[in-house]
């Protein structure tokens, strides 16, 4: 198995994994728990949020003294054993510590993707996006569908042991690829070329800030959707519902394979985001067709526009600073997750389940104002000068 491949495994896995639960916690809460509150579940999905943020740039700095692979090999199996350790929880409050643990430790998986980026070809960079962005999408297809078939027939439980397979199969996944030979190691480089990495840092604030914008229009809708669906349409059936929530990986799917097969017309950044912005509003109706339209349409821009921010992020970044430029910009993102998580809870509470759909739309017309604002000509996207690419002979 050869190290991109692993790696590519090793993030389906960590998707999985996160994604078994996240379009049902509503759910989960009210039968583990019998916790019904709204506020209640967008708080602990943005604190989710908040773990990750502060300590992905942590481990980043720790991978500059660590290979990657080993540091991932230990996390994942501390966060697989929190894993084990959440189902024997009996209170909210014991849940909501050991499972902020668990997400502490196993966001270093996403130190995967800059070390991939590095060990990668430039010209590849793109393509290497493209693909992981509907790997990490038809993850979430598997997981959600999973997630509500687990949870309808087998109960939370079955959900949280899942998830603990998912990171023992990371864990299992580095020791293979150590053993093998694999690792390409990258601290030898680490500590040169300090003046670009600091030049490099104003462009990827500002781009970050973008993610920010575009993060939080995208995912205000996901902590309630599959209650929405399911009240709008009546349709109690968990693992339809995780298939309709996963309808953006499908057009993840779909718009890679336009573009292997240079089909793809609708390539504008702005472009995508008016359309996201229609599926959005499409998905604020009460019908199940519209809704499904919707979810397309939605799905399409969200993978277009996120590749677009992504592969931009490493244009204007240098290999020696992919990881600590990666976790800025995850950061950034994260605390657009954190903030639409908190506001999902509010604004559902206060004005109903369509109104998040309506306020994400406005998002996305800020964000395409925003783009322009930021990065106002192609110039300024162009790629950072004295970038060196590493790559694996």
């Amino acid at each position: 198995m050869s190290l991109r491949l692993a790696i590519v495994i090793m993030s389906a896995c960590g998707v999985i994994s996160d994604a078994i639960l996240i379009a049902f916690y509503p759910q989960f809460f009210a039968m583990r728990y019998g916790v019904t509150s709204t506020v209640h579940v967008g708080a602990y999905i943005a604190t989710i949020s908040i773990a990750v943020m502060v300590t992905l740039p942590l481990w980043a700095r720790v991978a500059r003294h660590v290979e990657t692979m080993h540091l991932v090999f230990v996390t994942q199996g501390l966060a697989g054993l929190l894993g084990m350790a959440s189902v024997m929880t009996e209170t909210v409050a014991a849940f909501w510590a050991v499972t902020m643990l668990m997400f502490m430790t196993k966001s270093s998986y996403l130190l995967m993707f800059p070390y991939l980026m590095r060990v990668e070809r430039a010209e590849t960079h793109s393509a290497t996006v493209g693909l992981l962005a509907v790997v990490v999408h038809l993850a979430g297809i598997f997981g959600a569908m999973a997630g509500g078939l687990l949870l309808q027939r087998f109960g939370a439980d079955a959900c949280l042991f899942a998830m603990a397979a998912g990171d023992f199969a990371q864990m299992a996944l580095c020791l293979h690829v150590i053993r093998a030979g694999k690792v390409v190691g990258v601290l030898g480089s680490t500590a040169s070329s300090s003046r670009h990495r600091h030049g490099t840092l104003p462009r990827v604030l500002r781009l970050s800030v973008l993610m920010l914008l575009f993060d939080f229009s995208a995912y205000l809708i996901r902590p309630f959707f599959s209650v929405y669906w399911e009240t709008t349409t009546g349709i109690a059936d968990r693992t339809l519902t995780g298939l309709v929530f996963a309808i953006p990986g499908l057009m993840a799917l779909l718009a890679l394979w336009l573009d292997r097969q240079k089909r793809t017309g609708l390539s504008g950044t702005l472009i995508n985001l008016i359309l996201g912005g229609v599926g959005l509003v499409l998905q604020a109706a009460p019908w199940a067709t519209a809704i499904l339209i919707g979810r397309c349409l939605y799905g399409w821009a969200l993978f277009r526009v996120s590749v677009k921010l992504e592969v931009t992020l490493f244009r204007i970044s240098t290999p020696q600073a992919y990881a600590r430029d990666f976790s800025i910009a995850n950061g950034f993102q994260n605390l657009g997750v954190l903030l639409s998580s908190f506001c999902a809870g509010y604004v559902v509470e206060q004005l109903g389940m369509t109104s998040p759909f309506l306020l994400a739309a406005a998002g996305l017309l800020l964000t395409a104002v925003a783009s322009h604002l930021i990065f106002p000509t192609r110039r300024r996207l162009s790629p950072a000068p004295s970038c060196q690419t590493e790559h694996a002979n």
